[in-house]
This record gives C-alpha cells, sequence and structure tokens, in this order.
C-alpha cells in the first residue's frame, strides 16, 4: 500500500509539473517572439528615433507576469490534476478486482465531488454484483455437485459383483432421479441467464390466461391424481397481454409447488379475479405452509425452507416466478402459516396496449 501510494504522489507531481511546465513555456515563447520583432525592427531602424526609455518597465512588467503567471499555473495545476490524477490511479485499482477504493468526496470544486460521488456509487455498485456472483457460483457448484455425487455413488454400486435385481432397479432409479436434477437445474440456470437480458415487451400477445392455467393443471394430473388433491377451481373467461412462453413457466412452478407441499386428499385452490386495471390470480394448498423466516428468503435463489431436502427441487423456482412477473410489470405476494398451507397471488395489469 505505501508502494502505490508512493508511485500515486510521483504520478500526480508528474501531471502538475508537466501542467505548469507547459504554462511556463506558453508565456516564454510569447516573450521570446516580442523580444525578437522587437530587436528586428530595433535592427531594420524603425526604432531609431524612439526613446527606450518607456519600454524598459513594460519589459520588466511583462518578465515579471511571466513569473507570476508561471507560479500561479503551478499552484492551480495541483488543484485540478490532482484529483484527475487520484481518479485515475483508483480506477486502476478498479480494473484490478479492488472494489474496496473510495475517493474523498470533501472537494472544494463542485464538479469534482460530484465526479468523486459518482465513481464511489458505481465501486459500491459493481462490488454488490462482483458478491452475488461469487454466491451464485457457490450455490451453483454445490447444487450440481450433489446430484453428481450421487449418480457416482449409485453408478459404483451397480458395479458390485452379485447385486440382486431389486438393487440394480433401485440404484437405477436413482441415477435417473440424480440426472433429472441436473438436467432440471441446468435448465433453469440458463433460464435466469435468458432473463436477465430479456426485453420486457418481447414476445407478448394476447391469449386465454384461463385457458393457460389449465393446460398447466392438466400437465400435472398425474401428480394430483396420485395424491388424490381435490381442486376448486374458478377460473372465468380472461384474456391477458404478455409473453405466453415466460407465463406458462410460472403456472408450472407455483401448481407443482401448490401440489408438492400438499398433502393426501389435500385441496389446491386456483381462482381468477378480474378488474379494471389489473387481473389477480390466486393459488392456495392447505399443506405445509411456512415459517416467517422463510417466508422473507422463498425468492431468494439457491434458498429451500426444507434443509432436510426430502423434496426434490434446486431453489429456483420461485427465483423465475418472480423474475418474470417483474418483466411482466406485475407483483407478486405470499400469506402462509405452517401446518395450515400457503397462498400466492399474482397482481397482473390488465391492459392489452404495448406500451404497457
Amino acid at each position: 500500500m505505501r508502494e502505490m501510494s508512493e508511485i500515486r504522489h510521483r504520478n500526480i507531481h508528474k501531471l502538475w509539473l508537466r501542467f505548469s511546465v507547459l504554462v511556463f513555456t506558453v508565456t516564454l515563447s510569447t516573450l521570446i517572439l516580442m523580444a525578437l520583432m522587437f530587436y528586428r525592427l530595433y535592427r531594420t531602424g524603425s526604432l531609431e528615433n524612439v526613446n527606450l526609455g518607456p519600454f524598459a518597465p513594460l519589459l520588466m512588467l511583462i518578465i515579471i507576469s511571466t513569473l507570476a503567471g508561471s507560479t500561479i499555473s503551478f499552484f492551480v495545476a495541483r488543484k485540478i490534476l490532482d484529483p484527475i490524477s487520484e481518479l485515475g490511479q483508483a480506477s486502476k485499482e478498479v480494473a484490478k478486482g479492488n472494489f474496496n477504493v473510495r475517493l474523498s468526496e470533501i472537494q472544494h470544486i463542485d464538479e469534482i465531488r460530484e465526479i468523486y460521488r459518482n465513481f464511489n456509487s458505481m465501486v459500491e455498485e459493481l462490488g454488490s454484483i462482483e458478491t452475488l456472483r461469487d454466491d451464485f457460483v457457490v450455490s451453483v457448484s454445490h447444487e450440481f455437485k450433489t446430484p453428481i455425487s450421487a449418480i457416482e455413488g449409485y453408478a459404483t454400486l451397480l458395479q458390485t459383483p452379485d447385486i440382486t435385481k431389486e438393487e440394480h432397479d433401485e440404484y437405477t432409479k436413482m441415477i435417473i432421479e440424480s440426472v433429472r436434477q441436473l438436467a432440471a437445474l441446468t435448465g433453469n440456470v440458463l433460464m435466469l441467464s435468458r432473463l436477465e437480458n430479456q426485453d420486457s415487451g418481447s414476445g407478448q400477445k394476447i391469449y386465454r390466461l384461463d385457458e393457460q392455467i389449465r393446460q398447466a393443471l392438466l400437465m400435472l394430473e398425474t401428480e394430483w391424481t396420485r395424491k388424490d388433491i381435490e381442486l376448486d377451481i374458478d377460473l372465468p373467461r380472461t384474456e391477458y397481454f404478455g409473453n405466453k412462453e415466460l407465463m406458462m413457466q410460472v403456472w408450472m412452478n407455483l401448481l407443482g409447488n401448490a401440489v408438492k407441499f400438499t398433502g393426501h386428499k389435500g385441496t389446491v385452490t386456483v381462482s381468477i379475479t378480474q378488474r379494471e386495471e389489473n387481473i389477480c390470480v390466486t393459488i392456495a394448498d392447505n399443506g405445509e405452509g411456512m415459517e416467517p423466516g422463510t417466508m422473507k428468503h422463498i425468492f431468494d435463489r439457491f434458498y429451500q425452507g426444507d434443509s432436510s431436502r426430502k423434496t426434490s427441487g434446486n431453489g429456483l423456482g420461485l427465483a423465475l416466478v418472480k423474475k418474470i412477473i417483474e418483466l411482466e410489470h406485475g407483483c407478486i405476494e405470499v400469506e402462509s402459516e405452517k401446518h395450515k398451507g400457503s397462498a400466492f397471488r399474482i397482481v397482473l395489469l390488465s391492459h392489452f396496449s404495448e406500451n404497457v
């Protein structure tokens, strides 16, 4: 750090020294040019009848002005160029990955103070993004490691001599399940990456929202019929202007969670309420429910309230849902109570204009 500080001070010194030398050189060049012109006029005899007496004070004034201007430029250069040099050095540190750099916003020049303030805000935001990226990489690595380790373990067991058919089928089943988890995780990560660069107005069209939700329920029919879940459906005809493909992801995730966390012979309620300015979709269940601490983080990436991992999932489903709803200019709310179920409410704009 001391070496970096010494380098910074040397660079600052060089900058204001060059500036001062430049001003001095320009002033001195002008003085020399005037002296040469005066000498030329004198040599040609144009100044023979001119009394040189008055010119002596003038020449002295020029010399004094030159020295005074150079001195003032010297100090002014430091005031102007020091902050610029400091900003340059700080930018180099940021380029190296050091997001702890901060510039003092106590400056006498308003423009410099504003530049420093914007620089500090930029570095703080970059630091936050870097932290999120690191957390994301760690989480993805952890989520990939679990099914890969399972595949390796069960594949090793399959090589064991004299295993029974039941054991063979069980190990094969677990390998297939782990592969599905990997496929789902990869798909969700790619979807999130795509959504980060998604244009909020792309792929939008008018379609039947109620029919789309019914299609999602039919795709999950095997799950809710296996658990003998009762469906309480109230889906009046509703037209919606939005991205049909992305919204299907919303319903599949929310309905899939409702079915997954509802016990045998439980109830899942799905309803649409349409008003003049918005559409409210409610998906509720009377299943396990959530504790207040869990509810605060359910939309975070890779967060899973079930720490025991008794249920399948990778903690990306609700993060995808929230991101899609934001792209659709809507909002999502959740109410839940442990052992009494959960209710998700999605509010969407009902306007059909592409300018929404």
